[in-house]
């Protein structure tokens, strides 16, 4: 317990129940913060180096495995930045069969991330397995919106891990009226898990704290936005996908493998949170009334409701799923053809937590002669270090190690970061000077 004349430093060396490796140095002296840093050791994987000398057409089976929980995403980013710079138009069934896709990718992470992550925190357990003791019916329906998820994404891409049926222009073939329909009826068939879930995110007590942050995401004109639409930040600033480097820096940090983002010189949001916060009138009617029940006044600068942002996100996605199938029909063509061309493609989608950014340079044979792919874990660091100070100081920073520390790591989880596709359990070592 830190006092007057006390100096407390506090080094988490593995973060737990985090996809991925990363640590946490905090030192408090004298009752004020004076050193936080979050650390990320994972070494470079040094994915855009050698996606250099590789055909375009490659890039949707490539960029998959750069994670485990959100393939989609990477692929559907690459093929959005390859379209534009060949001018490809995939047609309606196309985009609707990718946000299908994408749709399932939202269910089966944010499912993973609340029942098996989050939750835990806030009902006295130290993992879903200890939690699945007391509560099996909570971790079931975890697992069987997860499990319905996968299913979604392997409706096109073959599988669920690491989807291979995604291609510039399309998809390599097109399901089956019947299996559309099958799936459609099991969805409509969980719908009521989702609503519930919903109303059980929202009745956790968490802490109340309103930050005021900087919140960047995708914005469309008349949808939810998940593969299109223009970067858009509360402040009111909107610019185009392929303005996206002319307003975040990165930069890196000591003790940091991963780079951290600046918006115009200071940290800001990507994720759930920042989606519903700037996007709520786009959700249907349905939908937006699940979440105004939830009584949380939106926008919130709550990080800690980003739980129940994500449930009311699989609500959407399934929601929106229903839709897509509810006339679906086999296309003559499952892609369409892709001009050639040299240049520089741009493309941003909305992966679960957040927005994912691509840039490709092609030559006139369509190899890769550049790429530089800027994940939503990496734009949220420099805002969870501010929330680590801000959250921390309301807190109370003589509490405790064992109570900051479960603070800390708290705090982090809300932003779900996808440091690589693993989970620790944590040690802690004490130091007190």
């Amino acid at each position: 317990m830190a006092t007057s004349n006390r100096t407390v430093a506090l080094h988490v060396p593995v973060l737990a129940r985090v996809e991925g490796e990363g640590a946490l140095h905090l030192r408090i002296r004298d009752g004020q913060i004076e050193d936080l840093r979050l650390q990320i050791y994972e070494p470079p994987r040094l994915f855009e180096k050698f996606l250099e000398g590789r055909s375009y057409q490659e890039l949707p089976d490539l960029v998959a495995r750069i994670c485990g929980i959100c393939p989609v995403a990477y692929q559907m980013s690459a093929v959005n930045a390859v379209e534009s710079l060949t001018g490809t138009d995939p047609g309606p069934w196309v985009r609707a069969m990718r946000r299908l896709m994408y749709c399932g990718e939202w269910i089966e992470s944010h499912a993973l991330h609340i029942h098996l992550l989050a939750a835990p925190d806030f009902f006295g357990y130290d993992s879903a397995i200890a939690m699945a003791k007391d509560h099996p019916h909570i971790i079931r329906r975890g697992m069987r919106l997860q499990g319905l998820g996968n299913e979604m994404i392997r409706l096109l891409g073959a599988r669920s891990v690491n989807p291979v049926g995604v291609r510039m222009g399309g998809f390599h073939r097109a399901p089956s009226v019947r299996d559309a329909t099958a799936l459609k009826v099991e969805i409509e068939d969980a719908l009521q898990d989702a609503e519930d879930l919903v109303t059980w995110c929202a009745g956790i007590t968490v802490p109340e704290q309103n930050h005021d942050m900087s919140l960047l995401s995708l914005r469309e004109p008349e949808t939810y936005p998940i593969l299109t639409g223009d970067i858009a930040c509360n402040s009111g600033q909107s610019f185009a996908v392929s303005e996206y480097d002319q307003h975040i820096v990165e930069d890196q940090v000591p003790g940091s493998t991963a780079l951290f983002s600046l918006l115009d010189g200071q940290p800001y949001l990507v994720g759930p949170l920042a989606r519903l916060n700037q996007n709520l009138d786009l959700l249907p009617e349905s939908v937006r009334a699940q979440a105004v029940k939830t009584g949380i006044d939106w926008p919130s600068g709550n990080m800690f409701h980003s739980m129940t942002a994500r449930s009311i996100e699989i609500l959407y996605a399934m929601t929106e799923a229903i839709r897509i199938l509810e006339n679906y029909g086999e296309p003559a063509r499952a892609s369409v053809p892709v001009q050639l061309r040299a240049g520089v493609g741009y493309g941003a989608t909305e992966a679960p937590r957040g927005l994912l950014w691509h840039r490709y340079e092609l030559d006139g044979q369509g190899l890769i002669l550049k790429a530089r792919i800027i994940p939503p874990t990496s734009q949220n660091q420099a805002r969870i270090q501010q929330d680590l100070q801000q959250s921390l100081t309301a807190f109370g920073l003589d509490r405790p190690d064992q109570e900051l520390q479960l603070h800390c790591e708290q705090v982090i989880r809300n932003y779900d970061p996808c440091i690589s596709c693993a989970t620790h359990f944590l040690t802690l070592s004490t130091e007190r000077l």
